[in-house]
């Protein structure tokens, strides 16, 4: 599994760091909706789905955490942990994030609205679908 990072630019100086993210210029996809999550207990694993068409960009903002990605062919472990880095999260990728630090929050670029429709939720369908599509 290839994985696809974007760096953001982060600008500053003795007051402080500003990363800016522009749709269509730093994220390759208009964004639709951003969403965070917070409160993150270390013990949580948050996802636990893929999608089927849509793309996402994750940025860890304070703290870190490991992503766990899996195509149905691969799977890979990954730490989220720099606000000036966002990790894409391609369709057809089952997605579990966990070991939250303590303040951990995440933000979700996401290049869709909400569709409950796009979510594959059962891991077993996950795994069906994504050697379907690899045969």
């Amino acid at each position: 599994m290839t994985l696809e990072w974007i760096n953001f630019v982060p600008r500053g100086d003795e007051r402080g760091v500003l990363v800016a993210i522009e749709s269509g210029r730093d994220v390759p996809f208009e964004i639709k909706r951003i969403y965070t999550l917070h409160g993150l207990h270390p013990g949580a694993v948050r996802g636990g789905h893929a999608h089927k068409v849509l793309r996402q960009v994750i940025v860890c903002l304070s703290g870190s955490c490991l992503i766990d990605l899996d195509d149905g062919r691969s799977t890979q472990s990954v730490p989220l942990d720099d606000p000036a880095r966002g990790l894409v999260l391609a369709p057809m990728v089952w997605h579990e994030m966990r070991a939250f630090s303590p303040g951990c929050v995440l933000m979700v670029l996401a290049a869709a609205h909400y569709d409950e429709a796009d979510y594959i939720r059962d891991r077993a369908e996950f795994l069906k679908r994504a050697n379907a599509a690899s045969a």
